[in-house]
C-alpha cells in the first residue's frame, strides 16, 4: 500500500514549519509584551479574573502588549484588559477537543494545531510571564518557563505566580521535597514572585522593562 505523502509524518513537518512562519510573520514587530497564562474554567465573577483583566489594562496604557492562549477563563480578562486600551492583545489559540473557544478581545488572532509550536511563541516575545490559578495547562507553561530560565536557554524574566494562596502547597513542595532532595538549587527558590497585588505584577514587569 503506497502512503498518501500528505498525511504522512513527512507532511507533519511541512505544517510545523507554516505554524512556525505564521506565528514569527505576525507578532513581528510587537513590542515589549508579557505573556499571561490561567485557568480557561475561571468564571468571569472570580477574583482572578478580576485582578487578570485589571492586569491586563494597566500594562496595555503603559503600551504593553498581551499574550495569552486566546480561551475564555483567564485568558479572556487578560485580553479584555489590554484590549483598546493601548497594547496589542494577542491570542495563540489550539484546537481542543473541550474547554478552548475563542475570546472576542483580540488584536492578533492565531491558531496552532501543535502545542509545542504555541508554547514558544509564548515565550518568543516574553518579557515577563505572568501565572494565575490554573490546571494541567497552565502548570506545562509554568515549568517549561522555569526550565528555560533555569538552563538559559532564554533571557532571564520575570515570572510572576498571582494567588498566593492558590500556590502555597506547590512552594512548600519545592522547598520541602524538591529542594531538601537537591533536585533543584537554592537559587532556583528565585525565579519566580509571588503576589496578590494586581498593582505589584505592573511594577515588577514596568522595572524589569526599564532595565533592557
Amino acid at each position: 500500500m503506497v502512503e498518501d505523502f500528505k498525511t504522512s509524518e513527512a507532511w507533519r513537518v511541512f505544517r510545523i514549519q507554516a505554524e512556525l512562519i505564521d506565528g514569527i510573520e505576525s507578532m513581528r514587530g510587537l513590542g515589549p509584551a508579557v505573556t499571561i497564562f490561567g485557568s480557561a474554567r475561571t468564571p468571569r465573577n472570580s477574583p482572578y479574573y478580576k485582578a487578570a483583566r485589571k492586569v491586563g489594562k494597566a500594562l496595555s496604557r503603559k503600551g504593553v502588549s498581551v499574550i495569552t492562549g486566546g480561551g475564555p477563563g483567564i485568558m479572556e480578562a487578560a485580553n479584555k484588559g489590554c484590549y483598546h486600551n493601548g497594547g496589542i492583545s494577542v491570542g495563540l489559540n489550539i484546537e481542543l477537543p473541550f474547554e478552548q473557544e475563542t475570546n472576542r478581545y483580540q488584536d492578533i488572532r492565531m491558531m496552532f494545531r501543535y502545542f509545542f509550536v504555541r508554547k514558544l511563541m509564548f515565550a518568543m516575545h516574553a518579557e515577563a510571564m505572568i501565572v494565575f490559578p490554573g490546571g494541567f495547562g497552565t502548570l506545562d507553561e509554568l515549568f517549561e518557563a522555569l526550565t528555560l530560565v533555569q538552563t538559559r536557554k532564554t533571557h532571564p524574566f520575570p515570572m510572576i505566580l498571582f494567588g498566593a494562596s492558590y500556590w502555597q502547597g506547590l512552594i512548600d513542595w519545592f522547598q520541602e521535597t524538591m529542594l531538601s532532595a537537591g533536585n533543584i538549587s537554592p537559587e532556583d527558590m528565585g525565579l519566580f514572585k509571588v503576589t496578590d497585588d494586581p498593582r505589584e505584577v505592573v511594577r515588577i514587569v514596568l522595572k524589569h522593562l526599564k532595565k533592557r
